[in-house]
């Protein structure tokens, strides 16, 4: 920030701030409370709403700037909140239902965001402000992420609590978005903008979500079992 930066560029980004630590906080809370739960269901609102003023402040100020990079990050980082909840309203894919119009919109909008994240980091890494390598793996991220979800759009899932592992899976991966945007505004002052500081987050999360839904996997596949 800026000292001749206008004033509504200052509330956003104190806006912005307080929804992050917010959403850097309350993930926690929501985790930690009994999945299905009322404490559950309200702390994890609260977090996608935060995560919302989050991406809803980061957009105008990174195009204001214009930070190109940041832009398209703060798509996907919402997209996985967003889509980590929508989840819950579409359990009925695994018996032939269909998506609603925002889940499609947000999907293609999130996939486009990306692979442009992608191909500019691969191509024109000066649009990205730099971050070649890490705009490659982001976006690389959030067409996964897009497609993935596209697919139980038009394929029935066949895994029945297919759901549960997104809504964990993916809400892990916006606090994993999280604790990417901590670092970046913590650690550059000591190790500049290198990759590591971008992306460490990635590589310790990753592996914990395979872990953390192998384990939910185990545990239900017996339940699963005993229905069928």
């Amino acid at each position: 920030m800026h000292a001749a930066d206008p004033l509504w560029m200052k509330i956003f980004l104190g806006v912005h701030i307080t929804a992050g630590a917010s959403s850097f906080l309350l993930a926690p809370v929501a985790l930690a409370t009994a999945k299905g739960g009322k404490q559950h269901k309200r702390w994890g609102m609260v977090y996608l709403y935060s995560m919302g003023v989050v991406a809803a402040t980061a957009l105008p100020m990174a195009f204001y700037r214009p930070v190109l990079f940041l832009a398209l990050v703060a798509v996907f980082s919402f997209y996985l909140a967003f889509s980590g909840y929508r989840v819950l309203r579409l359990k009925e894919l695994a018996r032939g239902g269909s998506a609603a119009p925002i889940d499609w919109i947000a999907a293609v909008i999130t996939f486009g965001a990306s692979a442009c994240l992608a191909g500019l980091g691969a191509f024109r890494p000066a649009w990205v402000q730099g971050f070649g390598i890490v705009s490659i793996v982001f976006g690389f991220i959030g067409m996964r992420a897009a497609a993935v979800e596209m697919w139980t759009f038009v394929r029935k899932p066949t895994e029945k609590m297919f759901w549960w592992y997104t809504h964990l899976g993916n809400f892990i991966g916006s606090y994993i978005a999280a604790w990417t945007a901590f670092s970046a505004v913590t650690l550059t002052q000591y190790f500049g903008s290198t990759w590591y500081v971008w992306l460490w987050p990635t590589i310790v999360g990753a592996p914990a979500i395979a872990l953390i839904t192998a384990y939910y996997k185990r545990k239900f596949a017996p339940r699963i079992k005993a229905v069928a």
